[in-house]
């Protein structure tokens, strides 16, 4: 059983599983290998040289198991409410979660297909988003979206940000308080 799963694992995901792990949350990554960064090249990230997209996912996935997050590669197929629970079944099995990070980039399939609700994107080339409030949460309980999907803008820092914004209240929701992570040189 996962204290967290993340659908996606650009910039928003993989920025959402590094905070939730580094939390000492159980963190799972799903990566369906489709993310948009991967096609991108980087260099407007303030205090980082020019980087390649998919080397920047390499990093930023890496940056999230170095803390615990599990990566697993393969594409979730469907999610299903278990009680307080929601089981994310893929080709490689099924994965009890207590909350759900959506950070599927510019897909909803998979949200709709849940039943979540979508309207339009404001974005360029963005066509649906799922509704959030201003903390990343769904309609469902336990249920959040992070990044492009949930209507924040299309760049990789912006998405970042996002991601680690919704894993903070997510966070501070299984803590039953105020979480906040800021690290003090060694």
């Amino acid at each position: 059983m996962y204290d967290i799963a993340i659908i996606g694992a650009g910039p928003a995901g993989a920025s959402a599983g590094l905070f939730a792990a580094k939390a000492g949350k159980k963190t799972v990554m799903f990566d369906s290998g489709k993310s948009i960064t991967a096609k991108a090249w980087v260099e407007n990230h303030y205090g980082v040289e020019p980087i390649e997209g998919p080397k920047l996912l390499e990093t930023g996935q890496k940056q999230a198991e170095k803390f615990g997050a599990e990566l697993i590669k393969t594409e979730v197929k469907s999610i299903k409410e278990n009680g307080a629970m929601y089981s994310i079944e893929t080709q490689q099995g099924t994965y009890e979660v207590e909350h759900v990070i959506f950070a599927t980039g510019m897909s909803v399939k998979l949200a709709e297909e849940f039943g979540l609700e979508v309207i339009d994107g404001i974005e360029p080339r963005v066509a649906k988003i799922i509704k959030v409030d201003e903390y990343g949460h769904t309609s469902f309980p336990k249920v959040w979206a992070a990044g492009t999907v949930a209507g924040v803008s299309v760049h990789t820092i912006i998405t970042s940000g996002d991601g680690a914004k919704v894993a903070v209240n997510v966070i501070s929701e299984l803590n039953g308080k105020r979480y906040v992570d800021h690290d003090i040189m060694k």
